[in-house]
């Protein structure tokens, strides 16, 4: 499989678009999103209690993750292992702050950052709801809180089809009020057990500064 096809897949599934001024959750609700970073529900009586379990595990960066990525949209960065990914500014996707890729292989990884503040389920909400406009049969098949480098996150596997090629989103999510991060691997769905140690090092070299 070539990189190319991720790529191309990729651009019609960016989960927050900056343009986005109003999304409708799985449960229905329409939340509204405001220039100024503040949000509120179209109608406040859907506001209620998710209930999503937390990993008691504490997740920390990989030794081999020596250099650190560092957001220029707000306090966050990603320590990464350049021996084993490369990275650059991403291009393919206007959205996209940083672009991934494990060398020699088929997995792959954006940085989607802005100056949002977005609470953590509305965010799952949002992402969910944006991805089915492309992919109808998108699902959430995994889905926590983690503490990461002492910052809690959460982790969201997704699975869908694209054009006849099952693949799996797998990654954090963050907003804080400075802004807001999906830090996303994608690849195929035969292909996610093989990369998940990958996988895995990668996103918990995550961290607030």
């Amino acid at each position: 499989m070539k990189a190319s096809v991720f790529t191309i897949l990729f651009l019609s599934l960016t989960f927050i678009a900056n343009a986005q001024k109003k999304a409708v959750t799985e449960l229905g609700e329409e939340v509204i999103l405001y220039d100024d970073g503040k949000w509120e529900y179209l109608n406040k009586s859907d506001a209620e209690t998710y209930e999503i379990s937390t990993n008691p595990k504490n997740f920390k960066k990989s030794k081999n993750a020596s250099f650190l990525l560092k957001s220029t949209r707000f306090n966050i960065g990603f320590w990464v292992d350049t021996k084993k990914w490369s990275f650059k500014k991403g291009e393919n996707n206007g959205d996209a702050e940083y672009e991934l890729e494990l060398k020699n292989e088929d997995l792959y990884a954006m940085v989607i950052s802005e100056k949002v503040e977005i609470p953590l389920p509305s965010l799952k909400n949002i992402a969910l709801e944006t991805a089915r406009s492309a992919s109808p049969d998108i699902r959430i098949v995994k889905e926590e809180y983690r503490k990461v480098n002492g910052v809690t996150v959460m982790l969201l596997q997704m699975d869908g089809t694209l054009q006849g090629i099952k693949f799996t989103y797998y990654g954090y999510y963050y907003s804080n009020q400075n802004g807001t991060v999906q830090f996303v691997t994608y690849t195929a769905q035969n292909l996610i057990d093989g990369y998940k140690k990958d996988i895995e090092e990668l996103l918990n070299g995550f961290v607030e500064m």
